[in-house]
Protein backbone atom coordinates (compact mmCIF):
# COMPACT_ATOMS: atom_id res chain seq x y z
CA UNK A 1 0.00 0.00 0.00
CA UNK A 2 2.27 2.78 -1.52
CA UNK A 3 -0.37 5.98 -1.44
CA UNK A 4 -3.39 6.28 1.05
CA UNK A 5 -5.99 9.07 -0.08
CA UNK A 6 -8.65 10.67 1.95
CA UNK A 7 -12.38 11.83 1.18
CA UNK A 8 -14.57 12.80 3.73
CA UNK A 9 -18.32 14.73 3.00
CA UNK A 10 -18.39 16.14 6.37
CA UNK A 11 -16.02 17.64 8.85
CA UNK A 12 -14.35 14.72 11.02
CA UNK A 13 -16.01 13.78 14.05
CA UNK A 14 -11.95 12.79 15.26
CA UNK A 15 -9.04 14.25 13.72
CA UNK A 16 -5.48 11.92 14.62
CA UNK A 17 -1.73 14.33 14.27
CA UNK A 18 0.30 11.43 13.00
CA UNK A 19 -0.32 8.17 11.41
CA UNK A 20 2.44 6.13 13.35
CA UNK A 21 1.42 3.32 15.16
CA UNK A 22 0.04 4.95 18.28
CA UNK A 23 -1.97 7.30 16.10
CA UNK A 24 -2.83 4.53 14.22
CA UNK A 25 -4.44 2.11 17.17
CA UNK A 26 -6.61 5.43 18.46
CA UNK A 27 -8.17 5.83 14.87
CA UNK A 28 -8.84 2.42 14.38
CA UNK A 29 -10.47 1.80 17.84
CA UNK A 30 -12.62 5.08 17.55
CA UNK A 31 -13.90 4.22 14.00
CA UNK A 32 -14.48 0.87 14.67
CA UNK A 33 -16.64 3.01 17.50
CA UNK A 34 -18.52 4.50 14.87
CA UNK A 35 -16.81 7.84 14.85
CA UNK A 36 -15.63 9.92 11.86
CA UNK A 37 -11.83 9.85 11.87
CA UNK A 38 -9.13 11.82 10.00
CA UNK A 39 -5.70 10.78 10.25
CA UNK A 40 -3.17 13.23 9.01
CA UNK A 41 0.46 11.96 8.23
CA UNK A 42 3.40 14.38 7.06
CA UNK A 43 5.12 12.20 5.18
CA UNK A 44 4.46 12.58 1.27
CA UNK A 45 4.44 8.77 0.59
CA UNK A 46 3.35 6.57 3.34
CA UNK A 47 1.73 6.26 6.35
CA UNK A 48 3.37 4.37 9.86
CA UNK A 49 6.80 7.03 10.92
CA UNK A 50 9.33 4.41 12.29
CA UNK A 51 6.97 1.64 11.29
CA UNK A 52 7.30 0.95 7.83
CA UNK A 53 9.50 -0.44 4.76
CA UNK A 54 11.66 0.21 2.13
CA UNK A 55 14.21 -1.02 -0.23
CA UNK A 56 17.16 1.04 1.29
CA UNK A 57 20.32 -0.52 -0.29
CA UNK A 58 20.13 -2.43 -3.41
CA UNK A 59 16.87 -3.32 -5.49
CA UNK A 60 14.63 -6.43 -3.79
CA UNK A 61 16.13 -6.02 -0.32
CA UNK A 62 13.44 -4.89 2.24
CA UNK A 63 14.55 -3.09 5.43
CA UNK A 64 12.46 -2.03 7.79
CA UNK A 65 12.80 2.01 8.54
CA UNK A 66 12.78 1.87 12.14
CA UNK A 67 11.02 -0.82 14.52
CA UNK A 68 11.87 -4.29 13.40
CA UNK A 69 10.60 -6.79 15.92
CA UNK A 70 7.68 -7.51 18.23
CA UNK A 71 7.63 -8.63 21.25
CA UNK A 72 4.05 -7.64 21.73
CA UNK A 73 2.98 -8.33 18.87
CA UNK A 74 0.78 -11.56 20.34
CA UNK A 75 0.51 -9.93 23.96
CA UNK A 76 -0.67 -6.41 23.03
CA UNK A 77 -4.68 -5.56 23.61
CA UNK A 78 -4.52 -3.48 21.27
CA UNK A 79 -3.69 -5.66 18.41
CA UNK A 80 -5.40 -8.36 19.41
CA UNK A 81 -8.85 -6.37 19.62
CA UNK A 82 -8.14 -4.60 16.52
CA UNK A 83 -7.28 -8.19 15.05
CA UNK A 84 -4.14 -7.72 12.90
CA UNK A 85 -3.54 -11.04 11.43
CA UNK A 86 -7.84 -10.63 10.34
CA UNK A 87 -6.31 -7.53 8.54
CA UNK A 88 -3.70 -9.80 6.60
CA UNK A 89 -0.20 -9.45 8.96
CA UNK A 90 1.10 -12.55 8.80
CA UNK A 91 4.01 -13.11 11.96
CA UNK A 92 7.22 -15.35 11.75
CA UNK A 93 9.35 -16.61 14.56
CA UNK A 94 12.83 -18.07 14.12
CA UNK A 95 14.07 -20.92 16.27
CA UNK A 96 15.41 -19.08 19.01
CA UNK A 97 14.17 -15.57 20.10
CA UNK A 98 17.10 -13.28 21.09
CA UNK A 99 21.03 -14.40 21.41
CA UNK A 100 23.52 -12.88 23.62
CA UNK A 101 27.16 -13.78 22.05
CA UNK A 102 30.81 -12.58 23.25
CA UNK A 103 34.05 -12.65 21.61
CA UNK A 104 35.11 -15.41 24.11
CA UNK A 105 32.95 -17.55 22.49
CA UNK A 106 30.08 -17.59 25.43
CA UNK A 107 26.75 -17.30 25.05
CA UNK A 108 23.24 -16.74 26.63
CA UNK A 109 19.54 -17.45 24.30
CA UNK A 110 16.41 -17.11 24.97
CA UNK A 111 13.35 -19.60 23.28
CA UNK A 112 10.25 -19.97 23.86
CA UNK A 113 10.67 -23.48 24.70
CA UNK A 114 11.87 -22.72 28.32
CA UNK A 115 13.68 -26.44 28.32
CA UNK A 116 15.95 -25.09 25.17
CA UNK A 117 16.58 -22.03 26.71
CA UNK A 118 17.74 -23.81 30.27
CA UNK A 119 20.41 -25.42 27.90
CA UNK A 120 21.27 -22.60 26.06
CA UNK A 121 21.56 -20.09 28.86
CA UNK A 122 25.17 -20.32 29.71
CA UNK A 123 26.07 -22.39 32.98
CA UNK A 124 23.55 -25.14 33.80
CA UNK A 125 22.70 -23.59 36.99
CA UNK A 126 21.68 -20.23 35.26
CA UNK A 127 19.51 -22.31 33.26
CA UNK A 128 17.63 -23.69 35.56
CA UNK A 129 17.06 -20.53 36.88
CA UNK A 130 16.12 -18.72 33.95
CA UNK A 131 13.56 -22.06 33.72
CA UNK A 132 11.87 -21.42 36.87
CA UNK A 133 11.62 -17.61 35.91
CA UNK A 134 10.35 -17.99 32.87
CA UNK A 135 7.42 -20.33 34.12
CA UNK A 136 6.64 -18.04 36.38
CA UNK A 137 6.60 -15.21 34.03
CA UNK A 138 4.02 -17.22 31.96
CA UNK A 139 1.87 -17.89 34.82
CA UNK A 140 1.73 -14.16 35.93
CA UNK A 141 1.93 -12.43 32.13
CA UNK A 142 -1.42 -11.41 31.36
CA UNK A 143 -2.05 -9.39 34.96
CA UNK A 144 1.65 -7.91 34.24
CA UNK A 145 0.87 -6.46 31.20
CA UNK A 146 -2.63 -5.64 32.35
CA UNK A 147 -1.05 -3.67 35.13
CA UNK A 148 1.86 -2.28 33.13
CA UNK A 149 0.15 -1.54 29.89
CA UNK A 150 -3.53 -0.39 31.06
CA UNK A 151 -4.34 3.26 32.24
CA UNK A 152 -3.26 4.42 35.05
CA UNK A 153 -4.13 3.91 37.82
CA UNK A 154 -4.78 0.26 37.32
CA UNK A 155 -4.35 -1.86 40.05
CA UNK A 156 -7.25 -4.75 39.17
CA UNK A 157 -4.39 -6.89 37.53
CA UNK A 158 -2.72 -6.69 40.46
CA UNK A 159 -5.30 -7.87 42.43
CA UNK A 160 -5.77 -11.20 40.71
CA UNK A 161 -2.22 -12.35 41.81
CA UNK A 162 -1.10 -14.08 45.00
CA UNK A 163 0.59 -12.21 47.23
CA UNK A 164 4.17 -13.94 46.27
CA UNK A 165 4.03 -13.27 43.23
CA UNK A 166 2.70 -9.39 44.03
CA UNK A 167 6.09 -9.65 46.25
CA UNK A 168 8.84 -11.29 44.04
CA UNK A 169 7.26 -8.59 40.91
CA UNK A 170 8.04 -5.67 43.28
CA UNK A 171 11.34 -7.01 44.00
CA UNK A 172 12.13 -7.09 40.34
CA UNK A 173 11.01 -3.93 39.62
CA UNK A 174 12.52 -2.34 42.23
CA UNK A 175 16.12 -3.52 41.17
CA UNK A 176 18.79 -2.64 38.55
CA UNK A 177 19.64 -4.36 36.35
CA UNK A 178 22.79 -5.43 37.27
CA UNK A 179 21.57 -5.93 40.89
CA UNK A 180 18.77 -8.40 39.28
CA UNK A 181 21.23 -10.22 37.13
CA UNK A 182 23.52 -10.83 39.70
CA UNK A 183 21.06 -11.97 42.45
CA UNK A 184 19.42 -14.51 40.01
CA UNK A 185 22.67 -15.67 38.02
CA UNK A 186 26.06 -16.99 38.43
CA UNK A 187 27.62 -16.84 34.85
CA UNK A 188 28.50 -13.49 33.08
CA UNK A 189 26.98 -15.07 29.97
CA UNK A 190 23.90 -14.96 31.52
CA UNK A 191 24.25 -11.88 33.59
CA UNK A 192 24.73 -9.34 30.69
CA UNK A 193 21.45 -10.91 28.86
CA UNK A 194 18.94 -8.60 31.14
CA UNK A 195 20.77 -5.39 31.33
CA UNK A 196 21.91 -5.44 27.72
CA UNK A 197 18.08 -5.82 26.74
CA UNK A 198 17.16 -2.35 28.74
CA UNK A 199 19.74 -0.66 26.76
CA UNK A 200 17.21 -0.83 23.56
CA UNK A 201 16.10 2.39 25.69
CA UNK A 202 18.48 4.98 28.06
CA UNK A 203 18.25 2.59 31.02
CA UNK A 204 21.44 1.75 32.09
CA UNK A 205 22.71 -1.86 33.82
CA UNK A 206 23.05 0.35 37.49
CA UNK A 207 20.46 2.47 36.87
CA UNK A 208 17.36 3.10 39.83
CA UNK A 209 14.81 1.13 39.04
CA UNK A 210 16.07 0.16 35.80
CA UNK A 211 15.28 -3.72 35.54
CA UNK A 212 11.74 -3.45 34.51
CA UNK A 213 12.33 -2.98 30.85
CA UNK A 214 14.81 -5.59 30.43
CA UNK A 215 12.95 -8.08 32.46
CA UNK A 216 9.90 -7.53 30.21
CA UNK A 217 11.88 -7.39 27.35
CA UNK A 218 13.31 -11.03 28.02
CA UNK A 219 10.41 -12.54 29.65
CA UNK A 220 8.35 -11.98 26.24
CA UNK A 221 10.21 -13.46 24.72
CA UNK A 222 10.07 -16.52 26.26
CA UNK A 223 6.03 -16.86 25.49
CA UNK A 224 4.80 -14.69 22.21
CA UNK A 225 8.54 -14.58 20.87
CA UNK A 226 10.19 -11.60 19.42
CA UNK A 227 8.04 -11.61 16.06
CA UNK A 228 8.62 -10.61 12.57
CA UNK A 229 6.03 -9.42 9.82
CA UNK A 230 6.04 -11.41 6.45
CA UNK A 231 6.99 -8.27 3.84
CA UNK A 232 8.50 -6.13 6.44
CA UNK A 233 7.00 -3.63 9.31
CA UNK A 234 5.22 -1.79 6.95
CA UNK A 235 2.44 -4.50 6.43
CA UNK A 236 1.32 -3.50 10.46
CA UNK A 237 1.07 -0.02 9.41
CA UNK A 238 -0.75 -1.16 6.01
CA UNK A 239 -3.17 -3.04 8.18
CA UNK A 240 -4.27 -0.94 10.63
CA UNK A 241 -4.88 1.79 7.64
CA UNK A 242 -7.14 -1.14 5.94
CA UNK A 243 -8.64 -1.23 9.40
CA UNK A 244 -9.41 2.38 9.65
CA UNK A 245 -10.64 2.73 5.95
CA UNK A 246 -13.09 -0.40 6.50
CA UNK A 247 -14.86 1.49 9.07
CA UNK A 248 -15.15 4.14 7.54
CA UNK A 249 -12.04 6.65 8.25
CA UNK A 250 -9.83 8.04 6.35
CA UNK A 251 -5.81 8.81 6.34
CA UNK A 252 -4.18 11.95 4.79
CA UNK A 253 -0.75 11.59 3.12
CA UNK A 254 1.28 14.94 3.21
CA UNK A 255 -0.47 16.94 5.56
CA UNK A 256 1.79 18.56 8.03
CA UNK A 257 -0.27 20.28 10.59
CA UNK A 258 1.48 23.29 11.56
CA UNK A 259 -0.71 24.55 14.55
CA UNK A 260 -4.14 23.39 16.51
CA UNK A 261 -6.64 25.77 16.99
CA UNK A 262 -8.62 26.53 20.40
CA UNK A 263 -12.18 28.13 20.11
CA UNK A 264 -13.77 28.66 23.96
CA UNK A 265 -11.48 26.77 25.58
CA UNK A 266 -11.40 23.78 23.43
CA UNK A 267 -9.38 22.62 20.52
CA UNK A 268 -11.73 22.46 17.61
CA UNK A 269 -9.18 22.45 14.28
CA UNK A 270 -6.00 22.28 12.68
CA UNK A 271 -4.00 24.68 10.27
CA UNK A 272 -1.64 22.58 8.03
CA UNK A 273 1.72 23.95 6.64
CA UNK A 274 -0.42 25.42 3.59
CA UNK A 275 -2.75 27.45 5.55
CA UNK A 276 -5.81 25.12 5.07
CA UNK A 277 -8.23 24.50 8.03
CA UNK A 278 -9.44 21.24 8.83
CA UNK A 279 -12.46 21.29 11.11
CA UNK A 280 -13.05 18.03 14.17
CA UNK A 281 -16.06 18.76 15.88
CA UNK A 282 -15.04 16.55 18.66
CA UNK A 283 -11.79 16.11 19.31
CA UNK A 284 -7.94 16.34 18.12
CA UNK A 285 -5.65 13.16 19.00
CA UNK A 286 -1.77 14.20 18.72
CA UNK A 287 0.57 11.30 18.17
CA UNK A 288 3.35 13.34 18.28
CA UNK A 289 6.35 14.47 20.67
CA UNK A 290 5.45 16.22 23.86
CA UNK A 291 7.54 19.12 23.90
CA UNK A 292 6.78 19.52 19.48
CA UNK A 293 2.70 19.64 20.85
CA UNK A 294 2.69 21.96 23.86
CA UNK A 295 5.86 23.96 22.27
CA UNK A 296 5.10 24.13 19.01
CA UNK A 297 1.60 23.08 17.82
CA UNK A 298 -0.27 24.94 20.40
CA UNK A 299 -0.59 28.98 21.11
CA UNK A 300 1.77 29.86 24.26
CA UNK A 301 -1.46 30.87 26.08
CA UNK A 302 -3.01 27.85 26.07
CA UNK A 303 -0.78 26.05 28.23
CA UNK A 304 -0.21 26.58 31.49
CA UNK A 305 3.40 28.13 32.42
CA UNK A 306 4.82 25.04 34.70
CA UNK A 307 3.98 22.79 31.14
CA UNK A 308 5.84 24.92 29.25
CA UNK A 309 8.96 25.16 31.49
CA UNK A 310 8.98 21.64 31.97
CA UNK A 311 8.74 21.11 27.86
CA UNK A 312 11.70 23.62 27.57
CA UNK A 313 14.13 21.25 29.62
CA UNK A 314 12.41 18.05 28.59
CA UNK A 315 14.72 15.23 28.51
CA UNK A 316 14.96 13.04 25.48
CA UNK A 317 16.29 9.61 25.72
CA UNK A 318 19.81 8.61 23.46
CA UNK A 319 20.16 8.92 19.73
CA UNK A 320 20.03 5.78 17.73
CA UNK A 321 22.32 5.24 14.84
CA UNK A 322 21.16 2.29 12.89
CA UNK A 323 22.97 0.51 9.79
CA UNK A 324 20.75 -1.50 7.11
CA UNK A 325 22.97 -4.24 5.18
CA UNK A 326 22.07 -6.16 1.87
CA UNK A 327 24.34 -9.46 2.37
CA UNK A 328 25.41 -12.12 -0.21
CA UNK A 329 24.79 -14.91 2.72
CA UNK A 330 23.93 -14.80 6.24
CA UNK A 331 25.77 -13.45 8.83
CA UNK A 332 28.53 -16.09 9.71
CA UNK A 333 28.39 -16.43 13.14
CA UNK A 334 31.12 -17.97 15.82
CA UNK A 335 28.21 -18.81 17.77
CA UNK A 336 26.23 -21.58 16.66
CA UNK A 337 22.80 -20.51 18.21
CA UNK A 338 22.94 -16.92 16.68
CA UNK A 339 22.46 -18.50 13.66
CA UNK A 340 19.17 -19.37 14.75
CA UNK A 341 18.14 -16.52 16.45
CA UNK A 342 15.87 -13.81 15.62
CA UNK A 343 18.06 -10.82 17.14
CA UNK A 344 21.43 -10.81 18.25
CA UNK A 345 22.63 -8.89 21.31
CA UNK A 346 26.07 -7.52 21.06
CA UNK A 347 27.16 -6.69 24.51
CA UNK A 348 30.55 -8.44 26.43
CA UNK A 349 29.80 -8.79 29.85
CA UNK A 350 28.20 -6.72 32.85
CA UNK A 351 31.58 -3.83 32.50
CA UNK A 352 31.43 -3.52 28.55
CA UNK A 353 27.83 -2.61 29.45
CA UNK A 354 28.47 -0.04 32.04
CA UNK A 355 31.33 1.40 29.84
CA UNK A 356 28.81 1.84 27.20
CA UNK A 357 26.60 3.30 28.85
CA UNK A 358 28.88 6.07 30.52
CA UNK A 359 30.21 6.87 26.85
CA UNK A 360 27.17 7.42 26.31
CA UNK A 361 25.63 9.45 28.62
CA UNK A 362 29.27 11.48 28.32
CA UNK A 363 28.45 12.79 24.89
CA UNK A 364 31.19 9.86 23.25
CA UNK A 365 30.57 7.57 20.72
CA UNK A 366 31.28 4.41 22.61
CA UNK A 367 34.32 2.26 21.27
CA UNK A 368 32.96 -1.16 21.46
CA UNK A 369 29.58 -0.18 20.99
CA UNK A 370 26.49 -2.47 22.10
CA UNK A 371 24.28 -3.63 19.31
CA UNK A 372 20.62 -5.03 18.78
CA UNK A 373 21.15 -6.70 15.05
CA UNK A 374 18.06 -7.78 13.68
CA UNK A 375 17.82 -11.04 10.97
CA UNK A 376 14.44 -10.63 9.16
CA UNK A 377 15.52 -12.49 6.30
CA UNK A 378 16.02 -15.95 8.11
CA UNK A 379 12.37 -16.08 9.05
CA UNK A 380 11.06 -14.32 6.02
CA UNK A 381 12.56 -15.04 2.58
CA UNK A 382 10.32 -11.91 0.72
CA UNK A 383 12.66 -9.75 2.28
CA UNK A 384 15.67 -10.50 -0.01
CA UNK A 385 16.55 -11.90 -3.69
CA UNK A 386 17.10 -16.01 -3.55
CA UNK A 387 20.13 -16.73 -0.97
CA UNK A 388 20.70 -13.40 -0.01
CA UNK A 389 19.87 -11.46 3.40
CA UNK A 390 19.42 -8.57 4.74
CA UNK A 391 20.51 -7.71 8.22
CA UNK A 392 19.46 -4.40 10.89
CA UNK A 393 21.43 -2.96 13.56
CA UNK A 394 21.64 0.17 15.81
CA UNK A 395 23.54 1.33 18.76
CA UNK A 396 22.82 4.14 21.07
CA UNK A 397 24.73 7.16 20.78
CA UNK A 398 24.44 10.85 21.93
CA UNK A 399 21.79 12.62 19.34
CA UNK A 400 24.21 15.29 18.58
CA UNK A 401 28.21 15.26 18.11
CA UNK A 402 30.63 18.20 17.86
CA UNK A 403 31.02 18.71 13.96
CA UNK A 404 27.73 17.26 13.24
CA UNK A 405 27.10 13.37 12.61
CA UNK A 406 28.16 14.05 8.78
CA UNK A 407 32.24 14.02 9.89
CA UNK A 408 31.64 10.91 11.76
CA UNK A 409 28.82 8.35 10.39
CA UNK A 410 30.72 6.46 8.39
CA UNK A 411 33.60 5.43 10.41
CA UNK A 412 31.26 4.78 13.50
CA UNK A 413 29.58 2.34 10.61
CA UNK A 414 33.24 1.24 10.27
CA UNK A 415 32.87 0.20 13.86
CA UNK A 416 29.69 -1.37 13.98
CA UNK A 417 30.77 -3.66 10.87
CA UNK A 418 34.14 -4.34 13.05
CA UNK A 419 32.03 -5.26 16.25
CA UNK A 420 30.15 -7.82 14.40
CA UNK A 421 33.08 -9.07 12.31
CA UNK A 422 34.27 -9.72 15.65
CA UNK A 423 31.56 -11.85 16.28
CA UNK A 424 30.96 -13.34 12.96
CA UNK A 425 34.56 -13.84 11.04
CA UNK A 426 34.01 -13.08 7.84
CA UNK A 427 31.33 -10.78 7.77
CA UNK A 428 32.51 -7.45 6.19
CA UNK A 429 33.10 -10.21 3.13
CA UNK A 430 29.12 -10.79 2.65
CA UNK A 431 28.20 -7.02 2.58
CA UNK A 432 27.13 -6.02 -0.86
CA UNK A 433 25.77 -2.53 0.13
CA UNK A 434 24.85 -0.47 3.27
CA UNK A 435 23.14 2.32 4.32
CA UNK A 436 24.16 4.39 7.55
CA UNK A 437 20.97 6.66 9.04
CA UNK A 438 22.64 8.68 12.25
CA UNK A 439 20.05 10.47 14.70
CA UNK A 440 19.49 13.21 12.71
CA UNK A 441 18.65 11.28 9.69
CA UNK A 442 15.87 9.25 12.20
CA UNK A 443 14.22 13.09 13.02
CA UNK A 444 14.26 13.71 9.50
CA UNK A 445 12.35 10.72 8.56
CA UNK A 446 10.12 10.83 11.62
CA UNK A 447 9.87 13.74 13.15
CA UNK A 448 8.85 12.24 16.87
CA UNK A 449 12.39 10.66 16.90
CA UNK A 450 13.78 13.99 18.18
CA UNK A 451 17.67 13.97 18.33
CA UNK A 452 17.17 9.96 17.19
CA UNK A 453 15.38 9.21 20.32
CA UNK A 454 12.97 6.15 19.88
CA UNK A 455 11.69 5.86 23.11
CA UNK A 456 9.40 8.85 23.59
CA UNK A 457 11.64 10.72 25.99
CA UNK A 458 14.16 9.62 28.53
CA UNK A 459 12.84 5.94 30.35
CA UNK A 460 14.26 6.80 33.42
CA UNK A 461 12.39 5.43 36.45
CA UNK A 462 11.07 9.12 37.39
CA UNK A 463 9.68 9.70 33.34
CA UNK A 464 7.41 6.97 33.78
CA UNK A 465 3.88 6.09 35.28
CA UNK A 466 2.22 9.32 36.62
CA UNK A 467 5.06 11.55 35.57
CA UNK A 468 4.36 10.33 31.81
CA UNK A 469 4.84 13.07 30.38
CA UNK A 470 3.95 15.06 32.92
CA UNK A 471 2.08 15.17 36.40
CA UNK A 472 -1.35 15.36 36.08
CA UNK A 473 -1.31 15.08 32.44
CA UNK A 474 -0.61 11.48 32.66
CA UNK A 475 -4.13 10.01 31.19
CA UNK A 476 -3.92 11.29 27.56
CA UNK A 477 -6.40 14.16 28.45
CA UNK A 478 -3.83 17.60 27.85
CA UNK A 479 -4.64 20.85 29.45
CA UNK A 480 -7.04 21.93 26.64
CA UNK A 481 -10.62 20.42 26.72
CA UNK A 482 -10.63 18.15 23.38
CA UNK A 483 -7.40 18.02 22.95
CA UNK A 484 -5.55 14.06 24.09
CA UNK A 485 -1.80 12.74 23.88
CA UNK A 486 -1.88 9.33 22.19
CA UNK A 487 2.45 8.62 20.51
CA UNK A 488 4.97 6.92 23.17
CA UNK A 489 5.56 10.40 25.08
CA UNK A 490 2.61 8.91 26.81
CA UNK A 491 1.99 5.90 29.53
CA UNK A 492 3.11 3.08 28.56
CA UNK A 493 5.97 4.32 26.39
CA UNK A 494 7.87 3.30 23.72
CA UNK A 495 7.54 -0.47 22.03
CA UNK A 496 5.23 -1.10 19.08
CA UNK A 497 2.13 -2.26 21.22
CA UNK A 498 -0.44 0.80 20.06
CA UNK A 499 -1.26 1.14 23.59
CA UNK A 500 -0.95 4.70 24.19
CA UNK A 501 -2.78 5.47 21.48
CA UNK A 502 -5.65 2.76 21.77
CA UNK A 503 -5.28 3.72 25.97
CA UNK A 504 -5.74 7.31 24.54
CA UNK A 505 -8.63 6.61 22.20
CA UNK A 506 -10.41 4.75 25.39
CA UNK A 507 -10.10 7.86 27.31
CA UNK A 508 -12.25 9.68 24.76
CA UNK A 509 -14.80 7.45 24.23
CA UNK A 510 -14.79 7.16 27.99
CA UNK A 511 -15.54 11.17 27.71
CA UNK A 512 -18.11 11.07 25.50
CA UNK A 513 -19.98 8.50 27.49
CA UNK A 514 -19.90 10.29 30.24
CA UNK A 515 -20.66 13.70 28.03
Amino acid sequence: MNLVLASMSQDPEVIVIGAGPNGLCAAAALARAGLRVLVLEAHPSRAGGALGSEQATLPGFVHDVGAAFFPFARASPAFRALDLEAAGVRWHNMPLESCHPAPDGSAATISRDHDESARLFGEARDGDTWRRLARWHARVERDVLGFLLAPLPTLRPLLRLLPFDLLRLARILASSGAGLSRRLFRGEAARRVLPGLALHVDVGPDDTFGAALGYMLGLTATTGGYCIPEGGAQAITDALVSIIQSAGGAVRLGARVRRIVAVGGRASAVILADGEELRATTAILANTAAPSLFLDLLDRGLVPGRVLRKMRRFPQGWGAFKVDWALSGPVPWSVPEAHRAAVVHAGDSLDDLRRFTAQVRGGALPDNPYLVIGQQSLADPSRAPPGKHTLWAYSRVPPRLDGGWRAHAERFADRVDARIEGLAPGFTKTILARRVVTPEGLEKMDANLIGGDLGGGSNAWHRQLIFRPIFPYFRYRMPLAGLYLCSSYAHPGAGVHGMCGYNAAAALLHDLRRA
